[in-house]
């Protein structure tokens, strides 16, 4: 029954991260449920379909949590997020419909890419902020952009913060509106995912409790405690740079990046 305290806590450090830094939130969720998922009886085959799915899930409260903290800070552009979320919701529409459909195999190969591809970036802290501009970025290119984000992000199991934080810095928005508005795009993400993710037929038979691929008392284990911590990742963002924590972070996600190929 270890597994089941484990939950909470995965919660907490995974909305302190999605709070404070805008990423890996998802990421550090999807390494820990592949390994805990199969305790609770989720076949083998399908655990990593049902890692993302489950993420994700988590991910609803999770960043409407964030994004609420952000939103009394001030630091959530939302005529930006209303350019990015219709590409999110059709990508990751697609995305997690894509995913149902892929090896397990695959998947891990997938998502241990894209662990090493985040560590780099935050490693390396790219892209550096840019001369902020005054207004908030909009227009038709960032429906476009969504939508790779939003395909990627729930192949992965992600909220897409390593993704939607460095386009948005790239283009002169200060980090902390960053974290932000990727916060609130990343609630759009998971409900587009979960809805592709819940309305598919496992090949395999899924334990009592569970919704397509999601097993939501894990979902809902993760989002209690993660309903909590984000607010408080949320206000030290406004305090700390963050670089060392980033750092280390990325060192973290070498070493999860790492484990999906064994």
């Amino acid at each position: 029954m270890t597994e089941w305290l484990i939950y909470p806590l995965l919660g907490l450090l995974a909305g302190l991260l999605a709070g404070l830094l805008g990423v890996g939130g998802g990421l550090l969720l999807v390494a820990g449920l592949v390994w805990l998922l199969p305790m609770q009886g989720v076949p083998a085959d399908v655990a990593m379909h049902s890692a993302l799915a489950t993420s994700l899930a988590s991910i609803v409260l999770t960043g409407l949590s964030s994004a609420r903290a952000h939103h009394r800070r001030g630091s959530v552009l939302w005529p930006t997020v209303a350019w990015l979320v219709p590409g999110l919701l059709l990508g990751a529409g697609i995305g997690s419909l894509l995913a149902t459909r892929i090896p397990d195999a695959w998947l891990r190969m997938g998502v241990s890419s894209y662990c090493l591809l985040a560590a780099a970036q935050l490693w390396f802290d790219w892209p550096r902020s840019r001369p902020l501009r005054p207004d908030a970025p909009r227009g038709p290119g960032y429906s476009l952009a969504g939508t790779g984000i939003g395909a990627v992000s729930a192949f992965v199991g992600i909220g897409g913060g390593s993704m939607t934080v460095p386009l948005l810095v790239w283009r002169g928005v200060s980090p902390v509106c960053a974290i932000g508005t990727s916060s609130a795009c990343g609630v759009a993400i998971a409900v587009a995912s979960t809805v592709g993710y819940a309305s598919a037929q496992p090949a395999v038979a899924m334990p009592e409790g569970s919704i397509g691929y999601i097993f939501m008392p894990a979902a809902l284990g993760v989002a209690v405690t993660a309903l909590f911590a984000a607010p408080w990742g949320a206000a030290l963002a406004h305090r700390l740079s963050g670089l060392v924590l980033k750092r280390l972070f990325a060192g973290f996600l070498l070493l999860i990046g790492f484990t999906f190929w064994q």
